[in-house]
């Protein structure tokens, strides 16, 4: 790891299903030593209890870096038992959904450094990307830290205000799903066209999966590639007319959608 407060005074990781357990991972890789981890989990999984990390011990008195990453309903009765770490220098970095940074700081005190993150589910395989946000005591410093971590699954991106985190759960977090149900429609569409299931499933996905890695690795404005691949009246223009209809199709769909998942995200938030 690159930071070296963290591998010194410890990290503890509260909560390690799915997404605790792909962040620990990636640590690990990297080099965190196991000694310098705490995991806080009643429902250890045989890989973790093999880590060889602290697994439900005495956790450090004031560790650097504690990340959350409990589910939200569980959050007020575990969040509680860590008071005494608030208020100094300690930095919670959270990845529970509909959360707030203020939730916190009412719980383990106001000058404690928080930063709220949202990741999403690729991360199990490091391709993910998260957003962080931080308050005032968290500064610079605490940012940096949870980068350090967070970037150990996949990209990071810093949002300038709290309320954003909204807008990035309808695009990146809750993204993959809308992705996921693509290729569902796809191969179904392949298959209405005379394709056997099993190869209009291969075709959806690698297609999918290629195009996307295109996209990242291309250095080219998405608008731009798909003028690449647009012959005047060929296929892939007679589906762009319906696809990029502004009534019905992708323009006035993905808007719908992704405010939709805002819109939830917002109403989680106030409880």
């Amino acid at each position: 790891m690159e930071n070296s407060r963290i591998a010194a005074d410890g990290l503890v990781l509260l909560g390690c299903g799915k997404m605790g357990s792909a962040m620990l991972a990636g640590w690990l890789a990297r080099g965190l030593p196991v000694g310098s981890v705490w995991v806080s989990d009643p429902h250890p999984s045989d890989w973790l209890r093999a880590t060889g990390v602290h697994l439900n011990e005495d956790l450090p008195e004031r560790p650097a870096i504690v990340l959350v990453a409990v589910k939200p309903q569980m959050m007020a009765e575990a969040l509680p038992t860590l008071r005494a770490m608030g208020d100094g220098s300690t930095v919670f970095v959270s990845v529970a959904a509909g959360t707030p940074i203020s939730f916190f700081e009412h719980t383990l005190g106001m000058q404690t450094p928080v930063v709220r993150a949202m990741p999403n589910t690729p991360a199990a395989i490091s391709q993910g990307i998260t957003a962080i946000i931080g308050n005032d005591a968290a500064g610079t410093s605490g940012l940096d830290e949870a980068e350090v971590l967070l970037s150990a699954v996949g990209e990071v991106v810093r949002l300038s205000e709290e309320a954003q985190i909204d807008a990035v759960t309808g695009v990146s977090g809750s993204g993959p799903a809308y992705v996921f149900h693509m290729i569902e429609t796809m191969a179904a569409a392949g298959v209405a066209q005379g394709l056997p299931e099993a190869m209009a499933l291969q075709l959806a996905r690698a297609t999918v999966a290629g195009a996307g890695a295109l996209a990242i690795q291309s250095g080219e404005d998405p608008g731009q590639l798909r003028i690449n691949v647009t012959s005047p009246n060929g296929t892939t223009q007679a589906a762009l007319e319906v696809l990029m209809d502004e009534t019905d199709g992708f323009p006035a769909l993905l808007r719908r959608a992704v405010a939709a998942a805002a819109d939830r995200s917002r109403e989680l938030s106030r409880g």
